[in-house]
């Protein structure tokens, strides 16, 4: 993922925050623990996410701690925990070692393959525990890159695959929920995915990467149309989280999902009229 399933932190009570970032702080401590620093360097806000969704959704037990990192080593720092942290922690890692490898095979990046290295360990640990679920995930970033690759015009198609990755990643087991939560991911996974190339279209431009904006950017109406297509990602995926009996944290995870998603977005906007 991309760093888009954020918080708006002005938009939240302090309170709010510090249990969100407690949750963050947890997940760090998590990949230290499963592997290593260079698990902790795949660390990101939208596994974070991840956590308080499921957590929210199932409420596991948890364990609550204050603890010493690099980041804050004089204070200190509270951690939550629970079977939804280490969870997220494989999913991270097993994200970023997908990525890496994408990008790799796409614009030979070296410092992609070499971070891929470093967790390759960590996959393999991944897929034993989640054989099914590894596979669905490589084959679907497969056919990402072969989207890529033959410059797929139809955003619908390719921000679609990400989509499915995301619900595979979100659905942790086969329950009375799951068709909800795959729904609520695959929206938000397609949102993601077209956000990352909104975004990048100017620098994908420069050095001749695709992209899949690049064929609607000459459209009269294309800053309308990039907005509608986002928004109705969001719509979608909204319309399903709001079926799911969620009670804690739910304010935190609303702010996310109504806000935080748009926070680059707005940001994009400000440089633009600049």
């Amino acid at each position: 993922m991309f760093g888009y399933i954020t918080v708006n932190q002005k938009e939240l009570k302090f309170k709010e925050y510090d249990v969100y970032h407690a949750y963050y702080c947890g997940l760090c401590r998590m990949l230290g623990k499963k592997y290593g620093l260079s698990g902790r360097f795949a660390l990101t806000y939208d596994c974070t996410f991840l956590i308080l969704f499921l957590s929210g959704l199932y409420e596991p037990d948890e364990e609550q701690i204050k603890g010493k990192c690099p980041l804050h080593m004089v204070k200190g720092t509270c951690m939550t925990n629970n079977i939804f942290s280490e969870y997220a922690a494989d999913m991270t890692v097993l994200l970023a070692y997908y990525k890496c490898m994408d990008d790799w095979k796409d614009e030979r990046k070296t410092t992609a393959f070499g971070y891929a290295k470093l967790l390759e360990k960590g996959y393999q640990q991944i897929l034993e525990e989640y054989p099914e679920k590894c596979e669905k995930i490589r084959i679907l970033f497969d056919k990402i890159s072969a989207c890529e690759t033959a410059k797929e015009e139809n955003l619908d198609k390719v921000s679609g695959l990400f989509g499915e990755v995301l619900a595979e990643v979100f659905v942790y087991k086969q329950d009375e929920w799951e068709d909800e939560i795959r729904r609520m991911a695959f929206f938000l996974g397609k949102f993601v995915y077209l956000m990352d190339a909104y975004e990048d279209l100017e620098k994908d431009k420069k050095k001749g990467n695709y992209n899949p904006f690049s064929f609607v950017e000459q459209n009269e109406d294309y800053e309308e149309k990039c907005r509608s297509v986002l928004a109705m990602m969001m719509a979608e995926c909204s319309r399903e989280f709001e079926k799911l009996p969620i009670i804690k944290n739910v304010e935190i995870l609303r702010n996310i999902i109504y806000s935080g998603v748009w926070c680059r977005y707005e940001r994009l906007q400000v440089k633009k009229e600049e």
